[in-house]
């Protein structure tokens, strides 16, 4: 016993170290908001709550959408705030917070589209979540390639989707061709 203990110990020890420098600062570019096109209504009042650089909110102003942006940057907190002046929140939230992000978009009852990582599906407190309430995704056929803060595309090395909630898509899972 002791000797599978010390040899668990050497290929424990040999793990890559957890990133430190980890960022949440994935920009949203314009082929991942044009799948969401079909279902978002011309008479929301969108709100993009974690608007970092503005691409979701400037894509959409270029399509005719009533949509404002915030970000915590700029003195407001999604997690804390109590607005009502919108219809619809559409956002890349970060990703480290979720789970608070959802619990949140579900508490305003109003129709919602995060972009999150197909993992999202999992865990508990999601779970249950979406037992809940509802939800159904936009599943783009092909990992988007995110927005680094130099402008550059970063390839994704995970699977996104868009979870929403008040879209009343077609289906459950709807399947997109990425462009």
């Amino acid at each position: 016993m002791f000797e599978l203990r010390e040899e668990f110990g050497r290929m424990k020890s040999k793990m890559p170290p957890k990133k430190s420098n980890y960022s949440d600062m994935f920009m949203t570019p314009d082929n991942a908001i044009n799948i969401l096109l079909p279902y978002i209504k011309k008479e929301w009042n969108i709100w993009e709550c974690a608007s970092g650089t503005g691409n979701i909110v400037k894509f959409l102003r270029e399509r005719e959408y009533n949509i404002f942006g915030t970000d915590i940057k700029q003195g407001d907190d999604f997690l804390m705030s109590n607005r009502s002046d919108f219809n619809c929140i559409i956002t890349n939230p970060p990703f480290s917070l979720k789970d608070k992000w959802l619990e949140k978009c579900y508490s305003y009852g109003k129709p919602f589209a995060l972009l999150l990582p197909i993992t999202a599906l999992e865990g508990l407190k999601r779970t249950s979540l979406y037992k809940k309430n509802g939800i159904q995704l936009i599943i783009p056929n092909r990992r988007i390639n995110f927005m680094s803060p130099s402008g550059k595309g970063k390839g994704s090395w995970f699977a996104t989707a868009w979870f929403t909630f008040g879209f009343n898509l077609p289906n459950q899972l709807n399947f997109v061709e990425l462009i």
